[in-house]
């Protein structure tokens, strides 16, 4: 074994273009592929080859990684791929997909022969540039080592969740986590939305739970994108978490259990897209307080 792998990435949107870049600092052979090229162009300063089609990218690799939109655009994305997919590749689906999804893909990928991964992230633009997402991973024992060396590059630490991917653990690991982060995001906008419909000074609050229990840095960090109006580029999208929480809904839905504060969320994030927030921070939720005036 060399201490090189060849590794596909197929999307590189804010998550996935961070990622293979520290594969590529990591040493690796990267290929990548993005369906709006101009989203993967800039990688080839990085060493990356940048490929014009699915099955160009992954022809010969050790492992391919999809960090794509959704379950329904990896398998749409993998089935363009299979004239280049040799069985026995290692196939690290990193794509937050929703239990229902990771089925399907894992049942492309035993039909091809591939060694699945059931490995989606915990992170958001900041530490997948710097290589330390959380890395949440099922799969087989015999080619856990070649796994890990993707998720070494890319993480600072990888969790297990099992040996059979298809059986979605590290999925509903994701969404459990998710469902918590994604609600948080929700309430700082409310907070800071009826601090200013009350004309409270934000800083009171935060001077109030100061160092105690209610305070943390995640809501401080995602405060301060707010109130400085640096939601660009944003760190994770309001159109993405809009799509995680709505995964989140459904597999609640699917499990007998009624999750009303994720059905919430993501009605405000879906009303803050359709403000023209989408692109931005999910922190822009914030927005989704406000009743647009209509005009004459």
């Amino acid at each position: 074994m060399t201490d090189q792998l060849t590794v596909s990435v197929l999307g590189t949107g804010i998550m996935g273009a961070a990622m293979a870049r520290n594969l590529a600092r990591a040493g690796h052979a990267v290929r990548v592929w993005n369906r709006s090229r101009d989203k993967a162009e800039p990688l080839a300063a990085d060493g990356a080859h940048v490929a014009d089609s699915p099955d160009e990218a992954v022809r010969g690799a050790d492992v391919v990684l999809t960090m794509l939109y959704d379950g329904p655009a990896a398998l749409d994305v993998m089935r363009r791929a299979v004239p280049g997919l040799s069985p026995g590749t290692v196939w690290a689906q990193s794509t937050t997909a929703g239990v229902d999804a990771v089925a399907d893909l894992a049942a492309f990928a035993h039909e091809h022969g591939l060694v699945f991964f059931d490995a989606p992230v915990l992170g958001t633009r900041q530490p997948a540039e710097a290589g330390q997402l959380l890395v949440l991973a099922a799969g087989p024992g015999a080619a856990r080592d070649t796994a890990a060396r993707v998720f070494d590059a890319v993480g600072s630490r990888t969790v297990w969740t099992g040996e059979d991917g298809a059986a979605g653990s590290a999925t509903r690991l994701k969404l459990v986590a998710n469902s918590w982060v994604l609600s948080v995001t929700n309430a700082v906008g409310e907070v800071l939305a009826l601090a200013k419909a009350l004309g409270v000074d934000p800083d009171g609050f935060f001077d109030a739970i100061a160092g105690g229990p209610l305070d943390m840095g995640y809501l401080r960090a995602k405060a301060g994108l707010i109130r400085d109006g640096a939601l660009t580029p944003a760190q994770f999208a309001v159109g993405t978490a809009e799509k995680d929480a709505r995964l989140i809904v459904e597999a609640g839905e699917a499990n007998g259990v009624r999750l009303d504060l994720a059905a919430a969320g993501a009605e405000r994030f879906a009303r803050a897209a359709a403000q023209g927030h989408g692109d931005e921070d999910m922190a822009a939720a914030y927005f989704a307080s406000f009743v647009e005036k209509a005009t004459d």
